[in-house]
């Protein structure tokens, strides 16, 4: 078996240069970019994950091991094989993701990454502490079925998720037309860290955003709608318990407090937000009434002026084109 680096433990010093470089630019430009009790936080729940990754490592090899006994093909490690790994992995990532923000189980693994309301490159470091406790690995078991081999789809993994590093900033605006319709960019991953209502549950792609052009999720970053980021609900401090843990103590309260197995079925598995009373707001309740108000501010637009009153004309602002 091939034995191959950790990408991003090589990667590590060019991500605490990175960090410094954006840190000097955004003093000179907009220190409001970096917050620094935001930043620590972001670099203990780093830490933490790192902790978590060392800890669940084994078992997660042992049983990707495990899987590939039963593969279809035999795969070796010539470099095409490792190009089509690289994409297929990247697929799955997709999925993953997808489902991270559409099941609570797997959203309370990963909310972590999107707690901070500052989008900055110390924001990527945010990962989770329960990835394993979440069963996240799930979606790169096919690949193992497959016939990939374990060291090669944990190799480049590790190229997907240092790739991610570089897009959590601000401090680069749009790539070249060509880049930005195949490559995930700071654009369109500004555009899913967003919580307008135009940007929830939007470019999941991990590289490619091809996946999300593709089915259906893709949303390209507005100069009329720049994005505010963090969670819909914000966290009310710096806490680094709370950030990686909130979410499943929320889940515990809910199946705790549910009148019955289906509503305990539907806090863990259901979208975030979901309740059985619908007294919450899942992301397509807020995008809904979103679309509503604009269909509204839309037809008032449209009106002669003199039939608008004056609340009228200035709840109506021109339709975003």
């Amino acid at each position: 078996m091939a034995e191959l680096p950790d990408p991003v433990d090589l990667a590590v010093p060019a991500f605490v240069a990175l960090v410094l470089a954006e840190m000097i630019v955004a003093r000179v430009k907009d220190r409001s970019r970096y917050c620094p009790r935001d930043t620590l936080t972001s670099l203990l729940l780093g830490f933490g994950s790192t902790v978590a990754g060392v800890l669940s490592a084994g078992m997660v090899f042992a049983l990707a091991t495990w899987v590939h006994q039963f593969r279809l093909f035999d795969i070796g490690y010539a470099w095409y094989w490792f190009v089509l790994a690289f994409v297929l992995d990247d697929l799955a990532y997709y999925a993953f993701h997808r489902s991270a923000h559409r099941v609570r189980w797997f959203w309370a693994s990963h909310v972590i990454h999107h707690s901070s309301q500052h989008y900055n490159l110390s924001t990527a470091l945010r990962q989770t502490w329960t990835g394993f406790f979440s069963l996240a690995f799930l979606f790169r078991l096919p690949l193992f079925l497959i016939g990939f081999p374990p060291a090669m789809i944990f190799f480049v993994a590790g190229l997907n998720l240092v790739y991610q590093f570089w897009i959590h900033t601000e401090v680069i605006g749009r790539m070249p037309r060509w880049f930005e319709a195949v490559m995930n960019t700071p654009s369109h991953h500004r555009v899913h860290h967003a919580t307008n209502a135009r940007y929830l549950d939007r470019n999941y792609a991990g590289v490619f955003i091809v996946w999300d052009r593709l089915f259906g999720t893709f949303e390209g970053e507005r100069d009329d709608d720049r994005p505010r980021y963090g969670i819909v609900h914000n966290l009310p401090d710096f806490s680094v318990l709370r950030a990686a843990f909130h979410e499943w103590w929320g889940i515990a309260k809910d199946v705790w407090h549910a009148p019955d197995w289906r509503a305990r079925l539907g806090y863990m598995f259901g979208p975030p937000g979901w309740s059985h009373d619908g007294s919450r707001d899942t992301s397509e309740s807020i995008k809904t009434r979103w679309k509503v108000r604009q269909e509204r501010r839309g037809e008032a637009w449209k009106k002669p002026t003199s039939s608008l009153s004056a609340q009228e004309a200035e709840a109506a602002p021109p339709p975003a084109a």
